[in-house]
């Protein structure tokens, strides 16, 4: 079987000292890809060296509404620099963040809407980060009729949710949270939508799955996640790594 992480973070520093490890066990469970997204401009570089570096990492870069303190006009600039050069295959991972009361909703709604305008110049799909604000995220998407599509990162919403941004034309991306048994909305959801529609990912070093909670996540955990979905779906693992793969390809070009 042949699998694609379109959600990990083997670039950050929890990675720094076995990376190749990492990727070398990864690929021995079927792990043919992994998206790298960026977070910040600061992280930027060594993210795209990685992917430089290894034909089966794959970058896309944004700048996160959680880390508005990180982001200026000038990061926007150069993601916009970045897009244009055609070696991404998304924007993101970008988004609305609402699950912290406090957070400058204005500011993210800015920077939100700037980058899904470099996206939609450079023709590129978006990942998305949504949290407690999917209506809002849905809402921006109609007003500015975006239309490249993209992946709804480890989706926590609800199944009308799910329904409305397929029709938006994005995948719903099921990861380590479909593992937990109290995880009963995610893990129903997952087994109603089309497969036509979804996509796998780890969200490595973030989300382990259930054998590995409190520890770190990694891109080889994704079988984990396979095996999971399929008990759920009642359908075989390799219909849906045929699938959720050909989606990832598909989608990002890759």
């Amino acid at each position: 079987m042949e699998l694609i992480d379109t959600h990990s973070h083997i670039d950050v520093d929890v990675f720094f000292d076995d990376w190749q490890e990492v990727l070398c066990r990864a690929r021995g469970v079927g792990v043919i890809g992994q998206v790298l997204p960026g977070v910040y401009r600061a992280g930027w570089e060594r993210l795209l060296l990685l992917c430089s570096k290894e034909n089966d990492l794959y970058p896309a870069i944004g700048l996160h509404p959680m880390y508005l303190q990180y982001h200026g006009r000038q990061d926007l600039d150069a993601l916009r620099m970045h897009a244009g050069r055609g070696k991404l295959v998304a924007i993101g991972e970008i988004g609305l963040d609402y699950f912290i009361e406090d957070t400058n909703r204005a500011a993210q709604q800015e920077l939100f809407e700037a980058q899904l305008a470099i996206a939609a110049e450079a023709r590129l799909p978006v990942l998305l980060h949504v949290r407690k604000a999917h209506d809002q995220v849905q809402a921006t998407l109609r007003r500015l009729r975006f239309s490249g599509g993209g992946i709804v990162h480890a989706f926590s919403g609800s199944l009308q949710q799910a329904e409305q941004y397929l029709k938006l034309g994005f995948h719903i991306s099921i990861c380590g949270t479909v593992t937990y048994d109290r995880a009963t909305r995610i893990r129903a959801i997952a087994a109603e939508i089309p497969l036509q529609h979804m996509v796998l990912e780890t969200d490595a070093p973030d989300i382990p799955p259930v054998s590995h909670w409190r520890q770190r996540n990694s891109p080889e955990y994704l079988t984990e996640i396979l095996s999971a979905l399929a008990e759920l779906r009642g359908e075989a693992k390799e219909e849906i790594a045929l699938q959720t793969t050909k989606n990832a390809r598909n989608l990002l070009g890759l």
